[in-house]
């Protein structure tokens, strides 16, 4: 495949760094390309863009129908002024669940296709964007645990991902409770195909939790061992952010978390988030 833009392939199983193009000025043409480089590379990592937000939302939407166009993802208020890390702020809670490996709205009845990212102010350290390659670990897996887990699934529950770091989230707080007002989690394979490429890939993280027919212990231990196995080199990658830098990832194949960092520094990206097909990302209640 040509490509009118220049690709560098990460030191990793997955990820590119892409430049040559403009996202705000893309051709359909070239768009159609970057997408099928998208499905290759699952995350691309486009610097120095400085998208505005409606140049983001407009980007997103060239990849499908969105799950929602904006969200900002930010230790910083609307008015400018920083949220106090002192436990007692909803928003800074999610932002360090967020820390642990995750996929995007699988605690949702539809799990998301995938996400632009874009970062606006970024601290003097930390605050990276970590990404682990599920179809990698999948086929980086022993028989023995491919069989094991070949007809598991585990539900997925973003009050079961908080509550373990005590956020009990509650009406009229300063979160504004996405994904909170689903009561019923949805219950998910731990092996997924992806519906573009066929390719297979683990469906774990955070969220996951209660494996039917295994004992809670055993349960945890299996989704923990997992994630530990996927995130390791050369499944993993870490982009250190630069403001004006952009992202897109596939929220099919790919964990990802957030870094810490001094959040009494400001860190602004925005997030938009890509819907998954209703069929393809569906679970339905047990």
């Amino acid at each position: 495949m040509t490509r009118p833009f220049d690709v560098e392939p990460l030191p990793a199983t997955f990820g590119a760094v892409v430049t040559g193009l403009r996202l705000a000025a893309l051709s359909d043409a070239d768009f159609a390309v970057l997408y099928e480089t998208w499905l290759d590379y699952a995350l691309l990592i486009f610097p120095g863009q400085h998208l505005t937000t409606q140049q983001q939302v407009a980007f997103a939407r060239r990849f499908g129908a969105l799950e929602f166009d904006l969200a900002p993802i930010s230790n910083v208020r609307a008015d400018g002024s920083l949220r106090a890390d002192d436990d007692s702020d909803d928003v800074i809670k999610v932002l360090k669940g967020n820390m642990g490996w995750h996929c995007d709205s699988t605690y949702m009845p539809v799990q998301a296709k995938g996400a632009v990212f874009t970062a606006h102010v970024v601290p003097a350290e930390g605050g990276e964007t970590g990404f682990a390659d599920m179809r990698a670990a999948y086929d980086a897996l022993d028989e023995a645990t491919r069989s094991r887990i070949a007809d598991l699934s585990a539900y997925h529950s973003l009050h079961y991902s908080q509550a373990k770091l005590g956020h009990q989230h509650s009406e009229g707080s300063a979160y504004s409770g996405y994904g909170f007002q689903v009561k019923d989690p949805p219950l998910r394979p731990l092996v997924k195909t992806h519906p573009e490429t066929g390719r297979k890939s683990l469906n774990v993280g955070r969220h996951a939790y209660g494996i039917p027919g295994l004992a809670p212990e055993e349960s945890e231990r299996l989704i923990e061992d997992l994630v530990a196995f996927a995130a390791q080199p050369p499944r993993v990658w870490h982009h250190h952010w630069s403001p004006g830098d952009a992202i897109v990832w596939d929220n099919r194949c790919l964990m990802h978390r957030a870094c810490p960092w001094d959040m009494r520094e400001p860190r602004v990206m925005y997030h938009s988030r890509l819907a998954g097909d209703p069929v393809a990302e569906f679970a339905a209640h047990a």
